[in-house]
């Protein structure tokens, strides 16, 4: 698991890039490249790190189930994603 405090901060980050969306895309129609860079750092996009919703592991994020491997196949395992089941050939 991850340390609560790197998960906070990037629920952090998700707040900043929601509350300055619309004033970066109004900048980036503009072409105010000054303006762009008087934002916080922590409200672009490209700053927030997919992690999982369960563990809030970084690495190893399945963007299709917005999980881990690791809880990924736990759970497959289990029958608790419905869809997926253990091949075999």
């Amino acid at each position: 698991m991850a340390k609560k405090s790197v998960i906070a901060r990037n629920e952090k980050r998700k707040k900043l890039v929601a509350k300055f969306a619309v004033k970066r895309e109004e900048l980036k129609a503009k072409g105010d490249v000054f303006g762009l860079q008087k934002l916080p750092k922590n409200s672009s996009p490209t700053r927030i790190k997919n992690r999982s919703f369960l563990s809030g592991r970084a690495k190893g994020y399945m963007r299709d189930f917005g999980i881990d491997r690791i809880e990924f196949r736990e759970l497959a395992n289990e029958g608790k994603i419905p869809g997926v089941r253990k091949s075999s050939w």
